[in-house]
């Protein structure tokens, strides 16, 4: 494989990603409303509704949020109604290794690799990440114990030791990560810390969490009324759900969202080494991955 860097994409270009990256988000919204599935804008990109009614100027990808129980249908629904051959439905499990702790639905016609999964023979395409919301317990103890399934959740799926979460844990998730090396071991254990830290239903709770994250975000807990439903907003001249509580999710997760971030910190978050928005990564393979 020939040796990469990343690259800075630029504006002229991020208009096209942005473009194949709304056309895949409304297609994921057919799908989502013909079948009762509920999805939130999140993160940058519920930012971006609410402060530029659009993409933030300077961003590269989208991020939605679904509960749960939505979240869980997503595979078998796309499956059944989507169209698989142009629009690919990501997920680690047993048989698939992506490195991501959520779901992608991606764009199979276009190129879009990323420094940290070129090793992967996986769909490198333009993506939307989808990332579930869970039940948060109201009881400490089970909270914290939820935190740590998470924590093991991440540590086995992603297979990159915790080392920004202090010395400590870096070291035991070295030795865990030894420990069981074959992904059929890992597999066992992230499958059941999943099950584990996922199994507080919504609808007895009074707050929610997202686990399938860093782990800044993990610790958040969001009052369940916050994402009782949605409310649309303009996105790029459509109309797009974001959390009846966008208010509340925002300023808990990012603080005074509505300020600008300063000059040197207004950068794409993705370390991008190939990108190809009018052909398929597939002709790429042996060459920028894998």
């Amino acid at each position: 494989m020939a040796e990469t860097k990343t690259v800075q994409i630029p504006t002229e270009d991020l208009k096209i990603l942005w473009k194949k990256s709304l056309d895949l988000l409304l297609y994921f919204q057919k799908i989502c409303d013909a079948n009762g599935l509920r999805f939130f804008l999140c993160g940058g990109s519920c930012i971006g509704a609410v402060r530029h009614k659009g993409f933030i100027p300077w961003d590269d990808d989208i991020d939605v949020f679904m509960l749960r129980e939505d979240y869980e249908k997503l595979k078998d629904v796309w499956e059944k109604c989507a169209d698989t051959k142009r629009y690919s439905y990501q997920r680690t499990s047993k048989t698939e290794y992506t490195r991501f702790q959520h779901t992608t639905i991606g764009d199979e016609n276009t190129c879009f690799i990323k420094e940290r999964q070129k090793d992967l023979d996986i769909s490198h395409s333009i993506r939307i990440d989808v990332i579930p919301l869970d039940g948060c317990p109201s009881s400490r103890i089970r909270r914290k114990m939820q935190m740590l399934w998470a924590l093991l959740f991440s540590l086995f799926v992603v297979g990159e030791p915790h080392e920004s979460h202090g010395k400590f844990l870096g070291f035991i998730s070295r030795l865990l990560l030894l420990g069981f090396k074959t992904p059929a071991s890992r597999y066992k254990i992230w499958r059941f810390a999943e099950k584990q830290m996922s199994k507080y239903p919504i609808k007895d709770c009074e707050k929610v969490t997202e686990l399938c994250t860093w782990y800044q975000y993990m610790v958040n807990e969001y009052p369940k009324s916050a994402f009782a439903s949605s409310i649309d907003m303009e996105f790029e001249g459509h109309m797009l759900p974001v959390p009846v509580g966008y208010d509340i999710y925002l300023k808990m997760a990012f603080g005074d969202y509505m300020q600008l971030p300063p000059p040197e910190k207004r950068v794409a978050k993705h370390d991008v080494i190939w990108y190809d928005f009018d052909h398929s990564y597939k002709q790429y393979k042996g060459r920028y991955y894998c």
